[in-house]
Parts: C-alpha cells; sequence; structure tokens
C-alpha cells in the first residue's frame, strides 16, 4: 500500500483536518500522522472502538512549537509541558495528541521516560511495537511519505506483534497488556523476542503503575476475554482474574448481548481475593462494583440485563425469584404485608432453604397458610 492509499483510508475530515494542521508548522517543519490510525490503514480499515466514533488520531511535531500549533487550529485543546504535547479536542469529541518529536530514555524502569528532543525517526524508534512504528507525513497539499524505520510493514503483513529492542517490556511492563489487546483485536500472534521479554513484564509489573491502566483498557476492548486469553496463553493470566467469566461474557455478546464493559470490570472483580482493592489498583470507580453487588443479589432484573446475565455465571444455580406483583397476584394487598412477605422469602434464599421458583411459590402458600 502506497502512501497515497493510506491518505485515502482516511475520514475525508480528517484528511482535510490534518492538511489545515500542517498548513500551521511553517516551514521546514515535519508533521506526520502516526501509529494506529497508519497501522490500521494498511490492514485494511479502522479499528473497533467501544467508546469513540472515528479513528484515533495521532501526530507527531518535528520542527514546530506544539503549543503554537495546538493554538493555531482554533480548538479547545490541554498543553502538557512535562512531554511538550497537547491534546486537542475535535468537533466530534475525539481527542488528537499533538506529540513533539523526541528521544526517550528510562532511568527507572517501570516509571515514565525522560524525554528529550529529537527527529521524527527518533519518535518512531522509542514506541511499543514495529507494527506501530509507522508514519505518514502530510503537507498542506496532502501526503507525503510513508516511514518505515523498524520494519513494521514486514511484520504487519505477518500479522506479527515484535517489539522494537530487547529491553522494551522490562522498561515499560504495561506493553505487555497493550501487546495482549492487540493481538486479540487485530488476530496477531507474538514474535519470539515478545515472548522472551514476558518474564521480564512479569517482574516488573508491581513497579508499572500504567500497567493497571493498561488493565483497565483491557476490561474496555470489544472482548476483553479474547485479550485475557492472550495474556494466559503467554503466561501472564495471573495479571488479571477472570478469564473463564471473561470468555463467557464474550460469547453472551457473540450470541447478540449487549454488555457494558463494566459488566467484564465485575466479572474480573469476583474473581479476585481482594474485589476492592482490585477496583482500585485499575481505577474502575464504583460502577464495576455496585453491578456484581446488585448480580449477587436476590433482587430482579430484567431477563437480558447485565446483571442477570453475571448472576446466570456467578450463581448457576440462581432463579428468577417471586416479585411483589406475584404476592399481590396471589392475594397479599398492596402495601406492608408485600414486604413482609418479601423479607420473609428472602430469608429462606439466604439460607439454602429454596432451590427453584417452584419451591418458593410453595414457601409462599405455607406462609399465607400459617398466619
Amino acid at each position: 500500500m502506497t502512501a497515497a492509499a493510506v491518505w485515502a483510508a482516511l475520514e475525508p475530515g480528517d484528511r482535510d483536518w490534518l492538511r489545515a494542521l500542517a498548513a500551521h508548522t511553517g516551514p521546514g517543519a515535519r508533521v506526520a500522522l502516526v501509529g494506529g490510525a497508519v497501522r490500521d490503514a494498511l490492514l485494511g480499515g479502522a479499528r473497533p472502538d467501544r467508546q469513540t466514533p472515528g479513528v484515533d488520531l495521532d501526530v507527531v511535531l518535528d520542527g514546530a512549537d506544539v503549543e503554537a500549533v495546538a493554538r493555531a487550529t482554533g480548538l479547545p485543546f490541554t498543553f502538557h509541558p512535562a512531554f511538550h504535547n497537547a491534546t486537542v479536542t475535535l468537533p466530534d469529541g475525539r481527542g488528537v495528541d499533538l506529540v513533539r518529536a523526541r528521544r526517550e530514555s528510562y532511568p527507572v524502569p517501570g516509571r515514565n521516560p525522560v524525554p528529550e528532543p529529537g527527529t521524527l525517526e527518533d519518535d518512531l524508534r522509542r514506541r511499543d511495537f514495529t507494527l506501530n512504528a509507522l508514519a505518514l507525513t502530510v503537507t498542506p497539499d496532502g501526503p507525503g511519505a510513508l516511514l518505515d524505520v523498524s520494519g513494521g510493514r514486514t511484520d504487519l503483513e505477518a500479522r506479527v506483534l515484535r517489539p522494537l529492542h530487547g529491553r522494551s517490556l522490562f522498561e515499560d511492563a504495561s506493553r505487555l497488556i497493550r501487546a495482549a489487546r492487540l493481538a486479540a483485536r487485530l488476530t496477531l500472534s507474538a514474535s519470539p523476542e515478545l515472548l522472551a521479554q514476558v518474564p521480564d513484564a512479569l517482574g516488573m509489573a508491581g513497579a508499572t503503575p500504567r500497567l493497571w491502566a493498561e488493565l483497565k483498557l483491557l476490561l474496555q476492548e470489544p472482548r476483553p476475554g479474547r485479550a485475557a486469553g492472550v495474556l494466559e496463553a503467554w503466561g501472564a493470566g495471573g495479571l488479571l482474574p477472570g478469564r473463564a467469566l471473561l470468555a463467557a461474557l464474550d460469547a453472551r455478546q457473540d450470541a447478540g448481548a449487549d454488555l457494558p464493559w463494566t459488566a467484564y470490570a465485575a466479572a474480573a472483580l469476583s474473581a479476585g481475593p481482594d474485589p476492592a482493592a482490585l477496583a482500585e489498583r485499575l481505577g474502575l470507580g464504583d460502577r464495576p462494583g455496585a453491578l456484581l453487588n446488585r448480580a449477587l443479589s436476590d433482587s430482579f432484573h430484567p431477563p437480558d440485563s447485565p446483571e442477570v446475565l453475571l448472576r446466570a455465571l456467578l450463581r448457576p444455580d440462581a432463579y428468577p425469584p417471586l416479585t411483589g406483583r406475584d404476592v399481590v397476584a396471589r392475594g397479599v394487598p398492596p402495601g406492608p404485608q408485600v414486604g413482609e412477605v418479601l423479607a420473609h422469602l428472602a430469608a429462606l434464599r439466604r439460607g439454602g432453604g429454596l432451590r427453584s421458583r417452584e419451591d418458593e411459590r410453595a414457601a409462599l402458600e405455607r406462609y399465607l397458610q400459617e398466619r
């Protein structure tokens, strides 16, 4: 595929925006679209995404003032002075990363790298995998050259994930999780070099805060169970509990269920020894834990709800309990008495005395007869 073909694979609005951006950089500067947008264009289409429409844009500026260029777009942006990067918000809500071309070093593996100004080629060589180290230069008139400094196109054609150097996963263990996400989503295989670095990543996991953010992103993949399965196949399944549950939720989605990412997060929490600690470490917030509690309860939810789908996996012997409507239909007048009956039935369920809806109906009859 040529540079022109990669350019043609982008959305027309994105092409217009990139041309306008290049016009703001001034003479001698280089603008390059890098990473996923180029990779996915070469693969023949945009990646599926749970949250964001369109293709993510990641742009490197070589020889231009990032803050000045971001301001010249006229769009809202946030400037990040530590790395001299900016995030520009497009009219459709997507965020575009404008990155100053740089080199990076890791004085303390697992921690944030130390940036230094560099060239576009330096910036490509600091990235995670060869197939993400591809760039399409952009001019005010359209596409320029397609750059490949590490053999990424060959690996892409072979659908192989290869780290850029031998210490890649030791310096940043979160790259292991990102690799599993990409492998599952794009049907890629791991190179021998990647597999050889898995023990390094596992050894550095506890010292790499970014790894937990990547695990949260894994739970937001279109099919998280596939990514968790990749980690397990690579010998890293212990980083995220509940792989079998995640795979079962994938199967529900494949069958037509519409599940939010919080259902996957709740499943992972249910499999961990300390759900609260895991939720905090992954930065999940309160929603997955609340969903898990509802799934483990006896409260009524619609048959196709995430609560019921999770309940079927976590409590395979559970059944739909009687509701207030069922009690009223049996002749109990609406009001406090209905609550008393439901509380009695709930106590029997917790004690293990009821195993089916038929048991519950029989218990209701006994209760009414004894009153």
